[in-house]
């Protein structure tokens, strides 16, 4: 198996790492919409994936991306050295508890694409079973240690699956200081139900912008947006 992804820019290498480069990271990179952000945080950054898109992307930005499993840490940290926005890239091997506690940095974008499966049957392998399974406890701590770091205008954006999805929307309903900015609705195909939601919070009130994205024209053939919206990444567009 190839372990090397090719971007047009950077390369992606995917050895010890339990989750691979994939759509709900890539989508949520190429889709995130912020005013310029100085300093982005990525929690969960794995691969480095979602850093090295937004290094490319925001071409100003200082980026911080923490990550608990420590080889997929190391492996992020030599993907950042070894593409063309190494000097703006750092891959920090810590929980993002432990990170917060660290550090009085505050973030103009937050973005994670978190463990999935809440309270469902474990993975055998245990780096997998980090990465993708957690407790409804871990969501309300991530939303509530995020927003607490971002700066005033700052956003905190996720990739979720519809059930969680649900449940981060209901957090942020009752409390008074965040307020739901965006949510994404992501598709398969257009007349298919949506199976991810990529949801933008912030600190200050805005009209809430419901928007959706459809990855498949047919199967096996991508719709015109997806290829729009990666055809800077992608070297097959």
């Amino acid at each position: 198996m190839n372990n090397i992804f090719h971007f047009k820019e950077f390369k992606v290498d995917q050895s010890d790492c339990a989750m691979k480069v994939n759509t709900d990271g890539v989508l949520l990179a190429a889709l995130v919409q912020a005013k310029n952000p100085q300093r982005i945080l990525d929690i969960g950054t794995g691969t480095g994936l979602i850093s090295l898109m937004l290094a490319q992307r925001f071409e100003t930005a200082g980026i911080d991306a923490v990550e608990i499993d420590e080889k997929a840490a190391n492996r992020a940290g030599t993907n950042f050295n070894e593409s063309p926005f190494a000097n703006r890239l750092t891959s920090i091997h810590t929980s993002i508890e432990e990170f917060f506690l660290s550090t009085n940095e505050s973030y103009d974008l937050i973005i994670s694409n978190p463990p999935f499966f809440i309270n469902s049957l474990k993975s055998e392998v245990l780096t997998k079973e980090i990465a993708r399974h957690t407790s409804p406890d871990f969501f309300e701590n991530l939303l509530n240690q995020s927003t607490r770091k971002l700066s005033l205008n700052g956003c905190l954006v996720m990739i979720l699956p519809i059930e969680t999805s649900i449940l981060i929307e209901n957090l942020v309903i009752t409390d008074a200081n965040l307020h739901l900015n965006e949510i994404i609705n992501i598709h398969s195909f257009d007349d298919s139900k949506p199976h991810r939601k990529i949801l933008k919070i912030g600190l200050n009130p805005t009209e809430l912008n419901l928007n959706k994205f459809v990855i498949y024209e047919s199967q096996g053939i991508y719709s015109s947006e997806y290829q729009n919206l990666l055809k800077d990444f992608f070297t097959i567009f």
